[in-house]
């Protein structure tokens, strides 16, 4: 799952208004963030192969550091504890929408994913849906909608605010229709360098969404 991750991150700042909308974007795609940069390294592994599923063409056969459930919370607990330490008050909610914002993805990328997400021994798990594009390519647009949704209703806007959202939220419709339509990355090197250009691209222009709406109470 790609886009769909960032349907938590809208819903997590309708949740807690003075967490940053950028900070949230990070969060859910924190897991990745570090896999581009292990899958640079040689930590982790992936394949480029042409019709492995519908929806996806990576073969994400060695991540259990990242995307493997005991990873995926130790990252969220990371993330969470970081964030929290940049709050006077109310540090216990900031923690746990944070990290919960963090491990969205592992719970995403569960319903989505061929058998790869790590539990223990040669345990693994994924439900396939990407096996499916009709299914997971309208699933995955719905859980941005539904995001967005909940950050419109309970986010106040400034003048024109609501404008730069829909137009934000049409632009990350366009990116997801490239990812899954568009040419094969070259190699799983591009790849990584692609998603964290994506994901560093996309919390800028979150953050300057953000402004567009009313400022939350500072804790």
């Amino acid at each position: 799952m790609f886009i769909g991750h960032y349907g938590p991150a809208f819903g997590a700042k309708a949740a807690m208004r003075a967490i940053p909308l950028w900070v949230l974007f990070v969060a859910v795609q924190f897991m990745d963030v570090i896999w581009s940069i292990f899958v640079l390294l040689g930590i982790e592994k992936v394949k480029i192969v042409p019709g492995f599923m519908q929806g996806s063409s990576l073969d994400l056969y060695f991540m259990p550091y990242t995307h493997g459930l005991f990873g995926a919370l130790g990252l969220s607990v990371i993330f969470g504890g970081a964030v929290a330490v940049f709050f006077h008050e109310r540090r216990r909610a900031v923690f746990f929408i944070a990290a919960a914002a963090v491990f969205s993805h592992w719970i995403l990328d569960l319903i989505v994913h061929a058998p790869d997400l790590w539990v223990y021994d040669d345990v693994k798990v994924g439900f396939g849906l990407w096996r499916w594009l009709w299914i997971s390519l309208p699933l995955e647009l719905v859980f941005l909608y539904i995001g967005a949704w909940l950050y419109a209703r309970t986010v106040p806007a400034r003048r024109g605010g609501n404008a730069w959202l829909a137009l934000f939220v049409a632009a990350m419709t366009a990116v997801e229709l490239y990812a899954v339509f568009g040419p094969l990355p070259a190699s799983p090197q591009a790849a990584a360098q692609t998603a964290l250009m994506a994901y560093g691209a996309l919390a800028a222009i979150a953050a300057l969404v953000d402004l567009t709406r009313a400022k939350a109470i500072r804790i």
